[in-house]
């Protein structure tokens, strides 16, 4: 910013100057001051003299003399201190002159720096500015150029759609005297074709009235004759047509479930463990199974009447055993004598507060297990009460298949054969995610858990299909849509795969006997074979009483009658063997 120029000579030298006045006047009025103060005294001095005369005049005019002189070296100090003054306010004038000339002169240095400076600046705007503009013309410049190619190249396109139109015009045009043409031959051929029909259907005719007179037979008697004689072959030709066709659907369905099975398996994978009805607790003794004996056993029959498990102590060392059938029960026992081991006071009382603790610690684990699986399948909309039972199959098992584990493994394999097929996918989810709901209730309502799940999801709210699917998964109810074949399948993919089930011995046993009792009382039958774990079974029939077509028919009706009575994990592949051997002896 310029300053403003201070010219010499104007208000301000006139500023500075009555300033030094005032200070020169002030001086000399209080050297006047002090002067007139000094003749005050003299008077009074001598008044006091006149006044004492008669006391003593000798003294008196010493005293007065001293004070006349006392006054006149006063005055003498003003005059000194006056004088001073003056000096003082001639020196601060022309110091006062002196700093206004400096103050000029820099003022004219500033302001003659402020104007170089001021021109610096405006010639770098100028510049910035000549720059600025030369970008932004180039810029201009290339976009002018960018649009006018862009518009050379719109018209390019432009020209080539209009060669390409007008040579799909002339296609047109000739395809259209192509079509024309090709309309006048057909016509020409209709008639032709007219003609030889008139003319076939009259040699027919009068073949026909020459056969009927030749073989003495009527059309119509000839033809029933005809049909009486190929009905048998025409039967057993359809049978073995039949056979084909079942066969090749047979094939051809295999293939593709095989294929959407696979690739559900594939892509799907759980752990599995191993549970039962009875839970183990390491203890860090032997000694703590007589504390959790107590006195008399009052212990452990709190324990048992409290929890309702069964506390077995054995010799093993180091452990105890709790039993129970209810798996939520038995891990709330479970944890209760967990925390009474560790905490280390067992007593009744103190079994009930453990016993409260741990309940609400299971019941709070269900319910985090019920969301993880439900985030796990991808259900954001389940009755609060449907989950609270889902979060109590944490702890049941089937056939030492975690139940829970089991639903949401069949609920990803049924989303997937859902994708494979073009079905709602939410929707088969949820239903096969629900499908065994109702174990959770089995030991508290009668009936067959598959029923039990249905008025469970029917009860709150869940669509009729999904409700369908639940309750027609074990076939209590023949299954009515795609949502509850496929809840099925992926049911048995799940259950049946290896690994993810076991069975005792003496079911197995029992029903492998059954699967080969099934088949040995079909007629024809000579051997029958369980194979594979029970999934496979080989039939051999007497090829003399049984043809291919009656081995297809005996496969047929032992694979329903197995479907009928039997329960099994996965599936059971029905196989009937025919053979035929010719021995002939050479002499």
């Amino acid at each position: 910013m310029a300053r403003a120029r201070v010219v010499p000579g104007g208000e301000g030298r006139r500023g500075v100057l009555t300033a030094l006045d005032w200070v020169l006047v002030v001086a000399i009025v209080v050297l006047a001051a002090f002067v007139v103060g000094g003749m005050l005294l003299g008077a009074r001095a001598l008044r006091h003299l006149k006044k004492t005369d008669a006391q003593g005049s000798g003294q008196a005019v010493d005293d007065a003399l001293a004070k006349v002189d006392d006054a006149n070296a006063k005055a003498a100090s003003v005059r000194a201190e006056a004088a001073a003054a003056k000096a003082e306010a001639n020196a601060a004038r022309a110091e006062a002159r002196r700093v206004l000339e400096d103050a000029h002169s820099e003022a004219d240095t500033i302001l003659e720096r402020a104007h170089r400076q001021a021109e610096a600046d405006a010639e770098q705007v100028r510049s910035a500015a000549r720059r600025s503009g030369e970008r932004e013309v180039a810029l201009l410049n290339a976009t002018a150029k960018e649009q006018a190619a862009e518009v050379e190249r719109r018209a390019a396109r432009i020209d080539e759609r209009e060669r390409l139109h007008a040579e799909e015009v002339e296609r047109l045009v000739e395809r259209e005297r192509r079509l024309a043409g090709m309309d006048t031959d057909l016509s020409s051929r209709e008639a032709a074709l007219s003609t030889k029909e008139a003319e076939l259907a009259g040699a027919e005719e009068e073949k026909r009235r020459e056969l009927e007179r030749v073989a003495a037979l009527t059309a119509e008697a000839a033809r029933a004759e005809l049909v009486e004689s190929i009905e048998a072959q025409a039967k057993r030709e359809a049978a073995i047509i039949v056979r084909d066709i079942e066969a090749e659907a047979k094939s051809t369905a295999d293939t593709r479930a095989r294929h959407i099975v696979v690739d559900a398996i594939q892509r799907i994978a759980s752990e599995q463990t191993s549970e039962s009805v009875v839970s183990v607790l390491h203890l860090p003794s032997d000694e703590m199974k007589g504390r959790i004996i107590g006195r008399e056993g009052r212990n452990i029959r709190a324990f048992e009447s409290v929890t309702g498990v069964n506390l077995i102590i054995d010799d093993t060392p180091e452990a105890v055993l709790l039993s129970c059938f209810d798996p939520v029960r038995r891990e709330v026992g479970r944890l209760t004598l967990e925390k009474l081991v560790l905490d280390g006071r067992i007593h009744p009382h103190r079994i009930e507060e453990v016993f409260e603790s741990a309940k609400n610690e299971v019941d709070v684990l269900c319910d985090r297990a019920a969301e993880d699986a439900l985030v796990d399948v991808g259900i954001t909309d389940l009755h609060p009460e449907l989950k609270k039972l889902l979060g109590r199959l944490r702890y049941r098992t089937s056939y030492g298949q975690n139940v829970l584990k089991h639903l949401v493994e069949t609920a990803h394999i049924a989303g997937i054969m859902a994708a494979e097929l073009g079905l709602d996918v939410p929707t088969m989810k949820r239903a096969a995610f629900l499908h065994d709901i109702g174990k959770a209730l089995t030991h508290e309502v009668e009936g067959s858990h598959a029923l039990i799940g249905a008025d469970l999801a029917r009860k709150y709210g869940e669509s009729e299909d999904v409700v369908h699917a639940i309750e027609a998964h074990h076939n209590e109810v023949p299954p009515q849509t795609i949502e509850a074949v496929l809840t099925q399948a992926a049911d048995a993919c799940s259950g049946g795969r290896p690994g993810a089930r076991r069975e005792s011995l003496e079911a197995y046993v029992k029903r492998l006997e059954r699967i080969e009792e099934i088949a040995a009382s079909k007629v024809g039958v000579e051997k029958v074979f369980a194979m594979q774990a029970g999934r496979e079974i080989r039939v051999m029939v007497r090829p003399d009483d049984v043809d291919d077509i009656g081995a297809a028919v005996l496969a047929r009706d032992v694979a329903k009658q197995i479907e009928e009575e039997l329960t099994y994990p996965g599936q059971i592949r029905v196989t009937v063997v025919r053979e035929s051997r010719v021995t002939e002896l050479a002499r």
